[in-house]
Order: structure tokens, then sequence, then C-alpha cells
């Protein structure tokens, strides 16, 4: 492999949400934070567009070339590319208004599984203190109903699915733990959860797998992707320049390109003069396919 690479020097706030499109050849990621963003690079313009959002959006999956359902503060939203009109379409824990959503992807199925957290970013982007495990795990299917697949979640990240698609991978970020389920996906249903991978350096935060099955792991607070092999094993390590690395997937023609995404929140002045690329976008050419992101099938 080559050495990691900055695509975008965006300073994102905090990167997250990287999402491949094979039909657009285009790749889109956001900054979590207000004033929060949606961006788009076009590989065959070479154009790179930006989206200002009306509210904290956290994660995405493409429906159709012009049209991305997103998750955000106050639940599930579909984002027109060509209007960039932000609608509604369903509203998640009314019950729970300091919860927020957090990671998310949809399966090969297109159902789209998003998980809940206690907010942790203030109008302003600063910091505020998670008290409670009050996030949950759901999954949406392609007639918008939602199912509870579990409660007591500290920090939803890392969604992904074996090459097979018979299993699924979860971490709570404050276990510092990634999660392995069977995933019986007929029937929509994860279960016998067993502990996957643990890692110290960092905490888990989002992830991919390739075509050979190994999970790619990135490491909050950790400078790192983490691959690691079907057993949960540490293969490579694949270090960065930065503290906090946040999601990252496959793009390219052929799928062998990683893109990477970075954070500067909660960085402090001395932290960020010495890690100036600190929010980046960053890239790694691979001799290893990955596996393509799936649409909401809607």
């Amino acid at each position: 492999m080559s050495k990691v690479e900055i695509f975008k020097d965006c300073k994102n706030n905090l990167g997250e949400g990287i999402t491949w499109s094979q039909n657009n050849n285009s790749l889109y990621w956001l900054d979590i934070p207000m004033p929060s963003k949606l961006y788009k690079y076009s590989f065959d313009s070479n154009k790179h567009q930006v989206y200002e959002m009306p509210e904290m959006i956290t994660a995405m999956a493409e429906r159709d070339k012009n049209n991305l359902l997103i998750a955000s503060h106050y639940g599930i939203n579909n984002f027109n590319l060509e209007s960039n009109k932000f609608n509604q379409i369903l509203t998640l824990e009314k019950d729970k208004p300091y919860n927020r959503c957090n990671d998310g992807a949809a399966d090969f199925l297109g159902n789209f599984w998003i998980g809940t957290m206690q907010n942790n970013i203030a109008d302003d982007g600063s910091d505020i203190e998670i008290t409670k495990n009050s996030g949950s795990l759901y999954c949406i299917d392609k007639d918008l109903n939602i199912t509870n697949h579990e409660n007591n979640i500290g920090i939803s990240n890392t969604f992904a699915w074996s090459p097979q698609n018979d299993k699924f991978y979860f971490s709570d970020t404050l276990t510092g733990k990634i999660f392995v389920y069977d995933y019986d996906y007929n029937n929509k249903k994860i279960s016998n959860k067993k502990e996957f991978a643990e890692f110290k350096r960092g905490y888990p935060d989002g992830s991919t797998v390739d075509s050979d099955g190994f999970l790619w792991n990135c490491r909050w607070d950790g400078s790192c992707v983490v691959r690691f092999n079907p057993n949960g094993d540490v293969d490579r390590v694949v270090e960065l320049p930065v503290p906090n690395v946040t999601s990252c997937t496959f793009g390219g023609k052929d799928l062998k390109t990683l893109f990477i995404t970075t954070a500067r929140m909660g960085m402090t002045n001395e932290q960020l003069e010495n890690t100036p690329h600190a929010g980046s976008l960053f890239v790694l050419e691979t001799d290893i396919q990955g596996k393509p992101d799936f649409k909401f099938a809607n």
C-alpha cells in the first residue's frame, strides 16, 4: 500500500458519514456541527460542492442520482442535490429531545440502520458532556417502518456487514469494543451478540468492510485505521498524522481507494498547531478491493 495522503484540506470540525456513489462516481461526506455541511466531490468533473444544512446531519445513504437519505439531529430526511431541498421523512425519539442521530448506513437490501445517542454538540459547536447511555439502534425499511434492535447505547458507531451479509458489526464507542452479530437479513433481525475486537489505541469510530471480509476501523484519539481479520485479530495498522480519525469507505472505479475523514473538534490550539491537517479528508491507495456502499431502497 502507498502512504496516506491528504485528498482535501477541508478542516472539518467533525468529518463523518463518508459514502461512495458508484453511479455518480462521486464521494459524499459531512461535517456534523452547526453550520452542518454536506460535501460532494465528483471524479468525472473534478467538481467540489458544499451544501449547508438546516440542522445537524450525521449519516447518509444514496437513494438515486439526485437524492440522499440523511439522518439528522431530529430524524430522517431526504435531500435533493438539484433543488437543495431538505425534507423530513421520519422523526425519531420524540420522547428523547436530548438525543440525536449518529452513525448509520444502508445494508445490501436497502434497509437503513441508524443509531442514536445523547447529543454531545452544542449549537456553537462546543462539547456537551455525555451523562447517560440513552442511545438506541434502529432499522428503517423501504416502507419507512422503524424497528428497534438495541437500547442503552452510549455512542452508536461502526455500521458494517460481512461480504456474505450474514454478520453485522457495531460499536458503542464508550465501551471501547466492536461487536459482531448474526444477521438474519430475511427477517431483518440481529442476534447472538459477541465481542469482536478491542484495540488499545483510542476508541472505535466508523468502519467499513472489504471484499475479503476484513473490517477497517477508524480510531478516535488513536491516529490510525486498524484492519481486523474476520476473527478480530489485527492485520495491519494504517497511521495518520492527526489524532481523531472518524470514518472511512472504499471508492474509485476499482473500489481500492480508501477515503478517511477526520476531526478538529475538541482539540486545543496547541494540538491544532502541532497537527495542522486535523479535519482533512485523507486517501490511501490499497491493493485490496472494498465493498460498495449500498443505497436506501425506497
